[in-house]
Order: C-alpha cells, then structure tokens, then sequence
C-alpha cells in the first residue's frame, strides 16, 4: 500500500468516526421539511377554493368594501406561485433523502451515515429551506387577501380586516425568523 492509498484510508475512517448519525439527522431533517410543506400545500389549496368571484365580504357594508377582481386574481397567483415553492422545496428535500437512502443501501454495515458530498447536501438543504420560506412568504401574501375577501378590504378601514392581518403578520414573521435563524446557526456551526 503506498503513502497516498494510507493517508486516503486514514481520513475515511476519521470522517466516517467525526460524521458517525449525521446522515441520519440530516434526513430526519429533510423529513420534517417535506411534512410542513404538505400542510402548508393543504393550505394552499384551501386558499383556491375561496378565489370564486361575486364572494362577499361578512362586513355589514357589503358594496364599498367589498374584495374586487383584482383581489382575487392576487390571490390565485400568490397560491400558485407558494404552491410553486413548496413542491420546489419537498422536490429538493425528497431528492436529498433519495441520494443518501441509495448511497446507504450500498453499506450494509453502517446504514447511519453515508458519504455524500457536503457541499452539495448543504447547498441542497439551503435550496430546500429557502423554497419553504419564500413559500410561507407567499402563502402570508395570499391570507391577506383571503381576509381581505372575507372581512372587507384593508383600504376601507376595516377593523376585524386590520386585526386579523396584524396578527397573521406578527406571527408569521416572527416564525420566519426563527426559522432562517435556525439554519442560518446550523450553517455556521
């Protein structure tokens, strides 16, 4: 064995022991971004049901606040386009965990850890995270409208309209941040 087949062996059993359960966590991961992109879709398709038009708002003035057709076209294109991102997201996250389930079915032995490119399994679970969040973005975008369709347009000063949007905004955006927070810290560690 010469000096270059030694030291190649000497740093897989050093990367093999350093990564030991961290294809496990990773797909673990990828799994749990998948199954919130399937209720966020389920959401999705919610919205769209309510893009019929001649919907009235549940205000008592029905005629001036009501949502016009430009409301409603908002919000099948904000549906579609957070629909978009989220199937990109699943896809991506689906497609990691298909590469590291084939390379682990090639080691029988140590089904824990698979030796995949780290760059590309990062850069996939940034794609992955960064569709979810432009989802969510999205898909907030379209609630405004639905609330808006339902409680009368934020124009005409309605009050449930600017509560509930006030709301739906704090807290979804406070989730987002946590979120990119999140992986922004598990990129950096």
């Amino acid at each position: 064995m010469d000096e270059y087949e030694e030291e190649r062996d000497n740093h897989n059993k050093t990367t093999s022991h350093n990564n030991s359960g961290m294809t496990s966590i990773h797909v673990t991961a990828l799994d749990g971004i998948v199954n919130v992109n399937s209720l966020f879709t389920v959401a999705v398709f919610v919205g769209l049901s309510l893009t019929a038009p001649g919907q009235q708002s549940l205000t008592d003035n029905h005629t001036a606040c009501d949502a016009g057709p430009d409301v409603i076209r908002n919000l099948l294109v904000f549906e579609v386009v957070s629909f978009s991102f989220f199937q990109f997201s699943s896809l991506v996250a689906q497609g990691l965990k298909l590469a590291i389930n084939l390379i682990n079915s090639k080691d029988l032995h140590n089904s824990t850890r698979a030796h995949i490119n780290t760059k590309v399994l990062r850069l996939g679970m940034l794609a992955s995270a960064g569709g979810s969040v432009m989802g969510c973005i999205f898909l907030l975008l379209s609630m405004v409208d639905v609330v808006q369709i339902r409680l009368g347009m934020l124009s005409c000063g309605s009050h449930p309209a600017a509560h509930a949007v006030a709301g739906l905004i704090g807290l979804v955006a406070t989730a987002l941040a946590v979120y990119v927070c999140t992986v922004f810290y598990a990129f950096t560690h």
